[in-house]
């Protein structure tokens, strides 16, 4: 016990580490632990978010669960440019060069920037339009368009949040990520009820739109944190003024990396917009229900991901070093241990799902919906385990367009058409959705573990 306690309090003080040699399992702890607790907080927000708005009301929920669909492409772009930052970074560390390393965040973080505003200013000037073409109501859209309005105009917080924390992931600084996410939705977190509800004579309830500037106000200030480890501290990654210059090279190869894992999310966001689309022709009710479910989902999920991404760190850094077969045991590693984490969490949502569903929306129509998406859902939950492990490990040797094609065939060929075959042809309504995100994912993962044990991904050259 005392060996386990030494070694979390390493992995929350965030030392240099060297993840090219000694204890694949220690190495995947130290980097995990941090990771972890990074999800942990921003699947407690995603829950506590819903928490308060859905004592608004249907029409915020569904508000909430319509934009998110939307932005969620704002986040895929991010995650893109987030893996091709992880994946050139952890390489420069292993190859022991923090100066090429400090060079590629700088590129990524100015290309970043550029595309966040840009995408900010389009969302906030559409933001009724996307609305509309999601398929919300008048009282949704007239309701919801300012949380809408909000959420796009902070988008470059947003962005920066998680391309920056994927450059401290890359250098095998994961506790700087994790504690600059517990700030922003801590912060978050402790304005939401204060700016939805008001707080007296003091503060105004603002209602859903609170929510907007609760999320844009704590994302703000975590990117002020991350930027003052990478332009203030003495580490493995560190911003000087000599790093501050635009490098042709190094922009194209973060497009050329980050354009695989831009398509790769994005393909995936898309098909989730169109899940929801489908839907949304069940109803607000059934889009609440759904929203609701995936938020406990994503609870499970998340910190699920931060083991995936110590497999993505582990990858990059032994290629970088030359050790393949060190990168690939690590990868098996984590997903057994993934496994066994989202099948006791899939064994707890089952039991508990209708109390669980109830502390968010307790309107009787919302408790059906939410029950049997979060049971269908659950059911695929070891599988999932496995195909974000892997699809992260491709994603941090640099071949970001093996798990890009997967997505399209498994989401797009398969995913959508099986949702609206089952949803609309046979009249399953939003079950028909339910069923189709289990068997995807599901056979998503066992097709990336076949083309994993090929052995391409070591080769690749970035």
């Amino acid at each position: 016990m005392q060996k386990w306690t030494a070694l979390f309090k390493e992995a929350l003080k965030g030392e240099d580490q060297d993840y090219t040699s000694g204890s694949i399992r220690r190495a995947i702890v130290l980097l995990a632990i941090p990771m972890i607790l990074e999800m942990v907080m921003e699947s407690l927000f995603a829950v506590v978010d819903i928490f308060f708005v859905g004592k608004l009301g249907v029409s915020a929920v569904a508000t909430v669960g319509l934009t998110e669909s939307v932005i969620t492409i704002v986040y895929s772009i991010s995650i893109g440019l987030s893996m091709a930052a992880t994946a050139l970074v952890a390489r420069r560390i292993g190859e022991k060069n923090p100066k090429a390393a400090a060079d590629t965040a700088f590129q990524a973080i100015a290309l970043s920037s550029i595309l966040a505003i840009t995408l900010g200013i389009v969302g906030f000037l559409q933001a009724e339009n996307l609305l509309r073409l999601m398929g919300a109501d008048e009282q949704v859209i007239a309701e919801g368009a300012g949380y809408t309005k909000i959420i796009f105009l902070g988008n470059l917080p947003i962005m920066l949040l998680f391309l920056i924390n994927g450059i401290f992931r890359g250098a095998g600084k994961p506790a700087i990520a994790m504690r600059s996410l517990w700030l922003a939705n801590g912060i978050n977190i402790i304005m939401d009820p204060i700016l939805i509800f008001g707080l007296g004579e003091f503060i105004p309830a603002l209602g859903i739109e609170g929510a907007a500037w609760a999320t844009t106000g704590g994302r703000t200030i975590g990117v002020l944190y991350q930027l003052y480890h990478l332009f203030g501290k003495e580490s493995q990654i560190r911003l000087t003024a000599a790093n501050l210059v635009l490098e042709a090279k190094t922009v194209l190869t973060i497009l050329i990396v980050g354009a695989g894992g831009m398509g790769q999310f994005l393909i995936e966001s898309a098909s989730w917009i169109a899940l929801t689309r489908i839907v949304a022709g069940s109803g607000s009710i059934a889009v609440a229900g759904w929203t609701v479910a995936i938020r406990i989902v994503i609870f499970a999920l998340l910190p699920a991901m931060g083991l995936a991404n110590a497999a993505t760190t582990l990858v990059g850094q032994n290629l970088g070093a030359g050790h393949p077969e060190r990168a690939e045991a690590s990868v098996w590693k984590a997903a057994l241990y993934n496994a066994i984490y989202l099948g006791s969490a899939s064994i707890f949502f089952i039991v508990f799902g209708n109390p669980i569903i109830g502390l968010f929306n307790n309107d009787p129509g919302v408790l059906t919906i939410g029950r049997e998406a979060l049971f269908v859902l659950c059911l695929g939950y070891v599988f999932f385990a496995y195909g974000m492990v892997i699809a992260q490990s491709f994603n941090g040797a640099g071949d970001t367009f093996t798990p890009t094609l997967i997505n399209v065939v498994m989401f797009w060929l398969f995913e959508i058409p099986l949702a609206w075959f089952l949803a609309v042809k046979l009249q399953w309504g939003a079950s028909g959705v339910f069923w189709s995100v289990a068997f995807a994912h599901s056979l998503h993962a066992l097709v990336s573990i076949y083309i994993f044990r090929l052995g391409r991904w070591k080769k690749v050259q970035v």
